[in-house]
């Protein structure tokens, strides 16, 4: 039987107040700095890559926690307005929604200041059985901000393995700076791809060159699969070679959450059934198209829009399905380690 989502997301989403560019530092002392923008929208690595993919054309599920507050409810409307089923999204009863500052600098670079909320309540009686069970492949981002959920995220990958669903993280940063082993380890032995970005891939192996990093990280299961910034990505597996591409040409407006659409861009073309090489060019375009606007979610492309500027990345961009990936809903998505 077709499952009714292609995608279930699971971890954090909150309101983001983004403000910037900040030109210079940031200066305490009660001193006010004017900055040309600020915007409420909706933040949250993982809300935001839900919506990249419903944009893209994914039926997609959240699993999550908000607090019983305006802000839960901001929340829960943004998501619901783009598409995403919120459905088994949980209010708290006791912690608020989490709240995050992003001060943008000229550079591109960010400054991101996070009260956690309810993200620390958050656990794997959040995410219903039934649920995994109605979807193809299941993601999860903000692994280090969600303790509860992290030390049961391998139990919650292998439940998804088991009925037939593929799987995907991005850790993200990790604010205590100890990238503890011993919690990611066990996970990365069941998630399928792993999507950080090129300082968390460093930090996750534990190996300051790129490369090597990626092949290290590729040696514990996953399929790796890393933003590059303005050098674009690159990808590796176990048992297949380094794959690049290079950046979408790109005048950005904002960076924020580029790299949760990039994660929503290449989970899209592996469900869609593209190739690897295909699928990372999509990913870098989705990544590049979204920071035409301030916020995450604002310019997001669709699949078409996508499709179109990654053969800007590589022209030898094949839409045609992988058959190793099949889309034949009674056939379990095979993409893993790939």
């Amino acid at each position: 039987m077709t499952k009714p989502f292609d995608l279930l997301v699971v971890g954090d989403a909150n309101p983001d107040v983004v403000v910037g560019p900040l030109r210079g530092p940031l200066r305490f002392g009660q001193r006010e700095q004017l900055v040309e923008h600020g915007g409420l929208v909706l933040g949250g690595s993982a809300a935001i890559m839900a919506c990249g993919a419903a944009r893209l054309g994914l039926r997609v599920a959240f699993a999550g926690r908000v607090g019983d507050d305006p802000a839960g409810a901001f929340v829960r409307a943004a998501l619901a307005a783009r598409g995403v089923d919120v459905g088994s999204l949980v209010t708290d009863p006791g912690l608020p929604t989490p709240l995050t500052t992003v001060v943008t600098a000229g550079d591109g670079d960010r400054a991101i200041l996070t009260a956690p909320g309810c993200l620390t309540s958050t656990g794997p009686e959040d995410v219903p059985r039934d649920l995994v069970a109605a979807a193809r492949h299941v993601h999860t981002a903000s692994f280090f901000l969600m303790p509860r959920l992290a030390r049961s995220l391998a139990a919650l990958f292998t439940l998804a393995h088991d009925l037939g669903a593929t799987t995907s993280l991005d850790t993200n940063d990790d604010p205590a700076g100890h990238w503890d082993k011993g919690l990611v380890d066990p996970v990365l032995e069941v998630t399928d791809v792993l999507l950080p970005n090129a300082a968390e891939a460093c930090a996750l192996a534990g190996e300051p060159q790129l490369v090597l990093a990626a092949a290290l990280l590729a040696g514990q299961g996953p399929t790796v699969v890393v933003k590059d910034g303005a050098d674009g990505a690159l990808a590796c597996g176990a048992t297949t070679r380094l794959t690049r591409v290079p950046a979408a040409p790109a005048d950005p407006v904002d960076t924020v959450g580029a790299g949760d659409s990039f994660d929503a861009g290449f989970v899209a073309a592996r469900l869609r059934g593209l190739d690897l090489p295909s699928s990372l060019a999509v990913a870098a375009a989705c990544g590049s198209l979204s920071t035409r606007a301030h916020g995450g979610t604002a310019a997001q492309p669709t699949w078409d829009e996508a499709i179109a500027a990654a053969r800007h990345v590589s022209p030898d961009v094949n839409t045609a399905p992988n058959h190793r990936t099949s889309q034949d809903p009674s056939t379990p998505d095979t993409w893993s380690r790939t």
